[in-house]
């Protein structure tokens, strides 16, 4: 279905959405992957798929030797088709402009956070996807350390492991297990063109009780 890596992302961005790869995780035993419904997209046409550059924060209280820790480190290692996903801070603002146009440069293609974005104006010109749970422009400079990256972190109960992939439109953001992630696309491709066949029948005239006997997809 693709040749290379590119072209998978791309294949996602352009035919599938969340709730059926959600539905695919679901039928393959992987029940809780969707991040919390408060992450959101800054812009609802937002689409975002990748491989997860974990990152862990921590909150602190004043100024710190090395301002805002390994902020800077983990920009700078950012690579193609990548996803910077962030989680453990909440007294400030975790993304703006700045970090929106280093990740872009690196190759990145978005960024997901659990937590507050910030420059919203700034953010949305470089047409970058970002999630957040809101925006607040309170600064991290003397509120936030990163203090990891390319770890194991947890959001919302949902475990993510660095390279895993990252899909998030208007509904909501996943993870796909990096184990399961061809399975899971391929069916995925599958279940969206048979969800059209349903829909085609049902504007024909097809009752949804005939349809789902039929094609068993509702």
């Amino acid at each position: 279905m693709w040749k290379n890596e590119d072209e998978m992302f791309a294949l996602m961005k352009e035919k599938l959405y969340t709730p059926v790869v959600g539905d695919i995780l679901d039928v393959m035993g992987y029940s809780h992957q969707f991040l919390p419904a408060a992450i959101q997209p800054l812009r609802d046409g937002m689409k975002v798929a990748g491989k997860a550059c974990t990152i862990l924060e921590c909150n602190v209280y004043q100024a710190q030797k090395k301002p805002f820790g390994l902020l800077t480190e983990a920009l700078d290692q950012l690579e193609k088709n990548e996803v910077y996903i962030a989680t453990g801070a909440h007294n400030s603002a975790m993304w703006g402009e700045i970090l929106t146009a280093t990740a872009r440069m690196r190759g990145a293609v978005g960024a997901v956070l659990d937590g507050y974005t910030r420059d919203t104006p700034q953010v949305l010109e470089q047409d970058f996807p970002v999630f957040a749970t809101g925006r607040w422009a309170q600064d991290s400079s003397i509120r936030t350390n990163v203090i990891d990256f390319r770890c194991t972190i947890e959001i919302g109960g949902v475990i993510i492991h660095d390279g895993d992939l990252v899909f998030g439109d208007m509904d909501g953001v996943l993870i796909i297990p990096k184990e399961a992630a061809i399975r899971c696309i391929e069916d995925a491709l599958k279940k969206a063109a048979g969800e059209k066949q349903v829909r085609k029948a049902i504007e024909n005239g097809m009752s949804a009780t005939e349809a789902f006997h039929k094609f068993g997809i509702l």
